[in-house]
């Protein structure tokens, strides 16, 4: 009688193979959650930054306003972005009054790799995100 061919090892090998696999693709997961986390941080920096400038009178102040409160929300939510830049469309104060106008506010993050995934991973991914707020049509508004 002949005996079979050994196989021993091969469970093992096999399951580290498949663990491993599986690692990989539950921190992809992760990551991608992460992102969606930190895609919606950048939203809300928006939105808090054209509400807090379309409550200015003058454009000058709504700048300053919208700048602090993108940057406030971002910090609240500890999103540290290693390059961060808000730009802020007041170019609409100078309608007239009872004219419709408002105040457009783009922020930008650049988010390190390493806060979405595996600590030491290079690279890094931008998040942008727009939002506009009406200002009041009969407000004293200068621009």
């Amino acid at each position: 009688m002949r005996r079979a061919p050994r196989d021993r090892g091969s469970y093992t090998l096999e399951s580290l193979f498949c663990v491993t696999i599986l690692f990989a693709f539950f921190g992809l997961i992760a990551a991608w959650g992460l992102a969606g986390v930190f895609d919606s941080s950048v939203d809300n920096a928006a939105a808090a930054a054209a509400r807090a400038a379309s409550q200015a009178t003058d454009a000058d102040t709504a700048a300053a306003r919208g700048q602090a409160a993108a940057s406030a929300a971002l910090v609240k939510e500890h999103r540290n972005c290693s390059e961060q830049h808000v730009t802020i469309d007041t170019s609409q104060f100078s309608r007239p009054l009872g004219e419709p106008a408002s105040v457009t506010v783009t922020v930008t993050c650049t988010v390190p790799l390493d806060q979405l995934t595996v600590p030491g991973l290079p690279g890094s991914k931008t998040l942008t995100s727009r939002a506009t707020s009406a200002l009041d049509q009969y407000a004293d508004r200068t621009e």
